[in-house]
């Protein structure tokens, strides 16, 4: 199983990226993938997830509304649009896949199996 993780990049206050994570080595209709981040000094964060079934799509309380998390099965790709960057965005962005992972633990990275290499994501005030 691979994940590639790339997209990111410096980019001022306000500015906007889209990050994406390739998938391969899974049957990618059966996974759920989120995107988590981790700035230096601290803990790996959640920052949102889409389900497999269905595709719902869970948010931090930090990026609601600014980021918008999107698969696409045919391309086994999974994006995450990013509007409104902060500098406390900055960080790197890891893509985690899972097929076994349930709705109470997507905010959980020890939930998911299956990680990214993870994409620098530098914000500039």
């Amino acid at each position: 199983v691979q994940l590639q993780a790339f997209g990111g990049g410096l980019v001022q206050a306000g500015g906007f990226l889209k990050l994406s994570c390739a998938v391969s080595g899974l049957t990618f209709n059966s996974a759920s993938v989120a995107w988590f981040r981790q700035a230096p000094g601290k803990d790996r964060e959640f920052v949102a997830a889409i389900r497999r079934s269905g595709g719902s799509t869970y948010y931090g309380d930090s990026v609601k509304g600014r980021f918008t998390i999107s698969r696409d099965n045919a391309k086994k790709t999974v994006h995450l649009q990013m509007n409104s960057l902060k500098p406390e965005d900055t960080a790197i962005y890891y893509c985690a896949a899972s097929t076994r992972v349930i709705l109470s633990n997507l905010y959980n990275p020890n939930a998911f199996g299956y990680w990214g290499q993870g994409t620098l994501v530098t914000v500039s005030s």
